[in-house]
């Protein structure tokens, strides 16, 4: 549980930059598992993977300026983060200094990963930091199993949908990437069938 208090102040510190430009932004990964797992309205004695990863998704804007630049922007100038951007991976990294071990959070552009926009339909707040909807979550989880089968994603999807099912939009949620999954993780079928019963499928 201390990494995810750890990650917290990260994703706190990172988010109130962004917030501060008026960048739309959701933080994405086990991490969102993580805190579910820690929060006061759900079972604590659910063992939970240690050392979650941490992701923010960020939207370009208005100008189409793309997430990266306007990330680089917001954290310029902090001397509590440093940046890494590698051109050759198209990937970008903030880096939390002010704890040891640092924190490295991924940079994802909205769109890509996750929805395309940010907003009270596909942000929910957690402990004042903004998260993707637990449909969200499923939804960018589930795209990013069909394609490399992490057992990571498997575990966040079924624990997301396990718990909170009844919190899910289906209409979100690829019916075939699904079924593919429950197939493959059977403790995962009842909630997904209890979710197409409430949908009346």
């Amino acid at each position: 549980m201390h990494e995810t208090r750890r990650l917290l102040e990260a994703a706190t510190a990172l988010s109130l930059l962004l917030r501060n430009a008026s960048i739309p932004h959701a933080f994405y990964g086990s991490f969102l598992t993580a805190v579910l797992a820690t929060s006061p309205f759900s079972d604590a004695s659910i063992p939970f993977i240690p050392a979650p990863d941490i992701s923010c998704i960020v939207q370009g804007g208005q100008n189409q300026a793309h997430p990266f630049r306007r990330t680089r922007d917001a954290v310029a100038g902090n001397e509590d983060f440093t940046i890494t951007h590698s051109p050759w991976t198209n990937r970008l990294h903030v880096t939390y200094r002010r704890l040891i071990p640092a924190i490295e959070i991924e940079i994802l552009p909205a769109g890509e990963s996750g929805p395309r926009h940010l907003d009270t339909s596909t942000v929910m707040k957690i402990q004042g930091v903004p998260f993707l909807t637990v449909s969200e979550f499923i939804r960018a989880k589930l795209k990013t199993w069909v394609i490399g089968g992490s057992e990571r994603d498997a575990q966040d999807i079924s624990y997301a949908l396990i718990r909170y099912w009844n919190r899910v939009d289906i209409n979100r949620i690829t019916e075939q990437d699904m079924n593919l999954f429950v197939t493959r993780n059977t403790s995962a079928a009842p909630a997904w069938a209890a979710l197409r019963r409430k949908y009346g499928m």
